[in-house]
């Protein structure tokens, strides 16, 4: 009977159904697909500076940039004669340096500036015809009350005249006239052409009767190297970290200073 109930039990137990699985865990999950490996995008490579030594002069239609000049004018005024001293004068500037200008500015040569946008949808024949027009308009007076009488006053031209016309050996600072004239009107050779029709001479800027503040700013950018557009700012870079805070005030006095 013994033999006969333990049979029995083991047929019994053989024949129950196996108990339910644990629901799967986490863990016992299979691993989701690796995330696909994105590239890190190349560094944007600096744009090369402009070559103004290989520099040609551009041709433009003056009466076509009057007509184009409008929106210019919100800043640089309808004459060409800024409406603050924090902006330039383009009134008489070189056409050439306008012209590699707005391109600096276009290009996105030159710091992030309200000129940046400005300039960004400008087309070629634009940037002809604005430096054209500008460069036509006669030179601007220097402002009424360009000359204080505080005595710091003819002290400070004075320093500034020396520096522009003689430099300063003690510091380093070779004189402006180099580049820009002695009479502050460009360089004496831009008119200059070698024989493939260029101007290696004609973009450097006219800056006799320029907004004092402008100057100040430009001389101090490039004292801190924040402008590296074209080779001529290559060259003031390195005369611009010569020129200390006195240097730079006392030019830019004198520039703004000189009459017609």
């Amino acid at each position: 009977m013994k033999a006969l109930w333990l049979i029995a039990a083991l047929a019994a137990a053989g024949g129950q159904a196996d108990p339910p699985a644990a629901p799967p865990t986490a863990a016992d999950a299979p691993a989701p697909p690796a995330a696909p490996t994105e590239t890190p995008a190349a560094p944007t490579k600096p744009l090369a500076r402009l070559d103004l030594r290989r520099a040609h002069a551009p041709a433009g239609d003056a009466q076509a940039g009057k007509g184009k000049s409008e929106v210019c004018s919100a800043c640089h005024g309808a004459d060409g004669i800024a409406i603050t001293p924090a902006f330039p004068n383009l009134a008489g500037q070189k056409a050439d340096y306008l012209y590699w200008a707005l391109h600096a500015y276009k290009d996105g040569r030159m710091p992030e500036s309200p000129m940046t946008p400005m300039a960004a949808p400008l087309e070629e024949q634009d940037i002809r015809d604005l430096a054209a027009y500008y460069a036509s308009l006669p030179h601007p007076p220097p402002p009424a009350d360009a000359a204080p009488a505080d005595p710091p006053y003819p002290a400070l031209l004075s320093q500034g005249q020396a520096i522009y016309m003689d430099g300063d050996v003690s510091k380093g600072i070779p004189p402006c006239q180099g580049c820009h004239g002695a009479d502050a009107r460009g360089n004496p050779q831009a008119s200059f052409k070698d024989r493939s029709g260029r101007s290696p001479y004609a973009a450097y800027p006219v800056l006799r009767g320029q907004q004092n503040d402008y100057l100040q700013a430009r001389l101090q950018q490039f004292h801190d190297n924040t402008i590296d557009a074209s080779t001529n700012s290559r060259v003031m870079h390195g005369i611009g970290r010569q020129l200390d805070a006195d240097s730079i005030k006392a030019v830019s006095t004198w520039l703004s200073s000189l009459k017609e």
